[in-house]
C-alpha cells in the first residue's frame, strides 16, 4: 500500500494540508475457523496488506470521509441518528459511535483511506478498516486511554451494532495485535494469547482467491452461530458446566444427538473438533512438524465443507487440486461462501501447484484464481512519514 498515494488523495480532496497517517492489516487464519464465537481457540496472523487512512480534525461536528478505492465521498454527524447510507461509511460511523460510548470525545474530522486487502477474500478487510479508525481516534482524541483489547472490541461491536454481522473477536484482535513473523493463538473466552514464531523453512504459505465474493450480512453466517448456541444450551441442560461448545466434547454431543436437528448436530460436531485441532496445530508447530499441521488443515476444510456447510464448489475444487499436487495442507479460510483457500506448500512443489491450480481453475470456471503469497506483518500503528 502506497502511503504517498493516500496522502496525495487526502490533500486533493480536503484543504491542501496534511493530517496523521494510520494503518491496520488484514489477516490470515492458519486454523480455527468459526470457533471464535464459540469461545474456542483461533490461530491468526496479520498480513502485510491492509488499510491506510489519513485523518485531520476539522473543527466541526461532521466527519468528511473519502473512500479512495470507491471514489466516493460521504459526510455524516456523530449522533446515532446520523448513520450514513453508504455501506463503507457505516464502518467508520460505527467506530466513531463505539469510541464515543467508551468516553472518547470524538469530534469532526476529514479522512481519506485506501486498502490493498482483497475484498471478499476472507482476509478481513472490514476488520482492518475498523481497527485503523479505532486506533486513530484513540490516538487523536483519546490520548491513548483505550487499551488494545478494547480497540479490538470496538471493531467487533461496530460489526454487531452498525453492520449486522454477529461476528467473534478474532479478526479485529489479529488486526490490532499482529506481530511481524508470528502467529497468535488466542483463547476467545479469556482473551489470553500467545505469539508463536512462524517461519516454516522449506514451505510457503499462499492464498488462492476463488474470486467468488462472499457477503456475510444476510448470509447463513448468523444461522450457524444460532445453531451452535442452541446445541450448547441442550448440552448445558445435562452438563451445567457447558457454557458454549468450547466446553463440550464428542461424548456429550452424542448423548443429546436425538434432541437435535441433523444440521445442528453436524455443525456442533465440526466446532468441537476444530477447537481441538487448533491446540494440535500449536503442538505440531512447536515440534516443527508441518506434515501434521497440513493434515489438520485438510481436516478443517472437510469439516467446513461437509459438516458446517460454509464452503462452495470453487473452494472445494481448489482444495482437490491441492490434494492432486501433494500440497502439505489446504483449506478454505474465512467465514465461507467464497474467498480464498490457504495452502501450506513445499518450496519444490510451489510452482507446479500454482501452474496447475491456475490452469485447471480457468478450464473449469473460465477465470484465473488470484494468488497472494502470505507475509506475516505488524498490527495497527501510526505511520511516520520521513
Amino acid at each position: 500500500m502506497n502511503i504517498d498515494f493516500v496522502r496525495s488523495r487526502f490533500i486533493k480532496h480536503f484543504d491542501g494540508t496534511t493530517g496523521e497517517l494510520y494503518a491496520s492489516p488484514g489477516r490470515i487464519n492458519l486454523i480455527g475457523e468459526h470457533t471464535d464465537y464459540n469461545n474456542g481457540f483461533v490461530f491468526p496472523g496479520a498480513v502485510n496488506k491492509g488499510i491506510i487512512a489519513e485523518l485531520k480534525p476539522n473543527g466541526t461536528d461532521k466527519v468528511k470521509a473519502y473512500s479512495i478505492d470507491e471514489k466516493d465521498y460521504v459526510e455524516f454527524g456523530l449522533n446515532e441518528e446520523d448513520a450514513p447510507r453508504a455501506s463503507w461509511a457505516k464502518y467508520i460511523f460505527g467506530v466513531c459511535r463505539e469510541m464515543i460510548k467508551r468516553g472518547v470525545p470524538v469530534k469532526g474530522f476529514n479522512t481519506a483511506f485506501a486498502g490493498d486487502v482483497p475484498l471478499g477474500a476472507g482476509m478481513s478487510s472490514s476488520a482492518a478498516l475498523e481497527s485503523t479508525y479505532a486506533y486513530a481516534l484513540n490516538d487523536m482524541f483519546g490520548d491513548n486511554k483505550i487499551d488494545k483489547f478494547e480497540l479490538a472490541k470496538v471493531g467487533q461491536a461496530t460489526e454487531h451494532n452498525y453492520v449486522g454481522v454477529n461476528c467473534g473477536i478474532m479478526d479485529q484482535f489479529a488486526s490490532v495485535f499482529g506481530k511481524e513473523g508470528s502467529l497468535i493463538r488466542l483463547d476467545c473466552r479469556s482473551l489470553e494469547y500467545s505469539y508463536f514464531p512462524f517461519d516454516p523453512k522449506g514451505y510457503k504459505l499462499v492464498l488462492l482467491n476463488t474470486c467468488v465474493k462472499h457477503a456475510l450480512v444476510g448470509s447463513p453466517y448468523n444461522d450457524r452461530r444460532l445453531s451452535c448456541e442452541h446445541v450448547a444450551e441442550v448440552i448445558k441442560a445435562k452438563y451445567p458446566e457447558v457454557e458454549s461448545l468450547r466446553d463440550a466434547n464428542f461424548d456429550m454431543l452424542e448423548e443429546v444427538k436425538d434432541q437435535l436437528k441433523p444440521e445442528d448436530y453436524s455443525r456442533a460436531k465440526y466446532v468441537i473438533g476444530e477447537v481441538q485441532r487448533v491446540l494440535d496445530v500449536c503442538d505440531a508447530l512447536e515440534a516443527g512438524d508441518y506434515e501434521t499441521v497440513g493434515k489438520k488443515m485438510y481436516e478443517t476444510h472437510f469439516g467446513l465443507s461437509k459438516d458446517y456447510e460454509v464452503s462452495c464448489e470453487e473452494l472445494d475444487f481448489l482444495v482437490d487440486v491441492a490434494i492432486d499436487c501433494n500440497v502439505t495442507g489446504s483449506r478454505m479460510m474465512g467465514g465461507g461462501f467464497g474467498g480464498c483457500t490457504i495452502n501450506l506448500v513445499k518450496d519444490e512443489l510451489y510452482e507446479l501447484f500454482i501452474e496447475q491450480a491456475q490452469a485447471k481453475y480457468k478450464e473449469k470456471y473460465g477465470k484465473l484464481p488470484k494468488i497472494y503469497d502470505v507475509v506475516i506483518g505488524d498490527g495497527s500503528r501510526k505511520l511516520v512519514v520521513e
